[in-house]
């Protein structure tokens, strides 16, 4: 009995080629092996929807059709993500304002959105540094992903995915629904405000975001590029950072290998690596 024998559509290791080409040219993500049977799961929904009867057939459907790249992108990225996860990075913007930021504005962007925890973790974490509703920030939250954008946007969680916050903050930053709404939660308007969001795919040449960043969060998003793709996106990234600013990488993410751009200051924390030798050298 073949493996396509038990499965609804057919789909041979030609397909899975065509498939890691297809995500790599598009969004840089350089799929291994092992997520052969991954890709069968997520995108089997797409040909369920479009009613097509093989992989084959849906590639040449995607190759034809440019509307349906988002909805490939969005099937095969990841977006794991919770409040306060990794919450060191937390404490470290907190202390950043608090020393350096104090009664100035500041601009942080988050690379990274998915369905919103992160740019809100942020944006608590803000409010509580300058001891305001109306603090001086702007946050700036992006996502290859346009579905998991419109979730963060609506800012509307299940009370499960409020585990991490204290109670304080439970009671601060969101509402709680009544209703049909029971067993939900939705951010604080003053908090929404403080966030923008934005499609990003950063591997598109032009990002539409101007001026610099005092921090950036870029967590967990290099592991799914390539180390020419990692240093190319990094180099272009830490343009966007203020000369003092923070680059906050993922708990499995190093830079060992960028150290003529960025200097290793914290754990997964990291500065300009000109920033850096000055401070070195005082």
């Amino acid at each position: 009995m073949t493996e396509n024998s038990v499965r609804e559509f057919e789909y041979a290791d030609a397909d899975f080629a065509r498939v890691k080409a297809a995500i790599y040219r598009k969004a840089g993500i350089n799929l291994a092996d092992s997520k052969k049977q991954l890709v069968y799961s997520r995108l089997a929904r797409r040909l369920r929807v479009l009613n097509l009867d093989s992989f084959g057939a849906y590639l040449d459907y995607l190759e034809a059709t440019p509307a349906e790249l988002q909805e490939f992108i969005n099937a095969l990225t990841t977006n794991l993500t919770a409040f306060f996860r990794e919450s060191h990075h937390f404490d470290v913007l907190a202390e950043f304002i608090k020393k350096h930021r104090h009664n100035k504005p500041c601009r942080v962007w988050c690379t990274a959105s998915s369905t919103g925890e992160e740019p809100y973790s942020i944006a608590m974490t803000l409010v509580e540094a300058y001891g305001s509703y109306k603090p001086p920030v702007e946050i700036i939250a992006s996502d290859i992903d346009s579905q998991v954008l419109n979730t963060a946007a609506a800012g509307v969680y299940s009370l499960e995915r409020l585990s991490a916050l204290s109670l304080e903050q439970k009671k601060q930053f969101f509402l709680r629904g009544k209703g049909e709404n029971s067993g939900k939660a939705k951010a604080i308007e003053e908090l929404r405000k403080l966030i923008d969001f934005h499609q990003i795919n950063l591997l598109d040449k032009h990002w539409p975001i101007t001026g610099k960043f005092d921090v950036i969060f870029c967590r967990n998003v290099m592991i799914y590029f390539d180390k020419p793709t990692q240093l190319k996106l990094l180099e272009r990234m830490i343009q966007f950072l203020t000369p003092d600013g923070l680059y906050i990488a993922g708990h499995s993410e190093s830079f060992s290998h960028a150290t003529h751009l960025v200097n290793l200051i914290g754990k997964t924390t990291y500065q300009l690596a000109v920033h850096g030798k000055k401070d070195c050298s005082q």
